[in-house]
């Protein structure tokens, strides 16, 4: 039985069908500010890097660093 952790970065856009687009990174740096993801973003909207089933990113919706515990409370014996 163990506890483990992770944290990942959620950045979410709209598209340019009006849906939300998520990118997960795992791992953020420590010292992220939300003006750094922003101007991230930004850059993202603007050069087209990413489209989606919905169209192009057209706007940014929402930053996020998720983090999770896991506890596994069973360890199956080994045979």
């Amino acid at each position: 039985m163990a506890t483990s952790t992770s944290k990942v970065l959620r950045i979410t856009f709209e598209n340019a069908g009006g849906s939300a687009v998520s990118i997960t990174l795992p791992e953020p740096r420590e010292d992220l500010v939300g003006s750094d993801i922003e101007a991230a973003m930004d850059l993202i909207i603007a050069k087209n890097i990413f489209t989606s089933a919905g169209g192009d990113l057209t706007a940014k919706r929402d930053i996020k660093i998720i983090d999770t515990t896991t506890n596994d409370l069973y360890d199956p014996p080994s045979a």
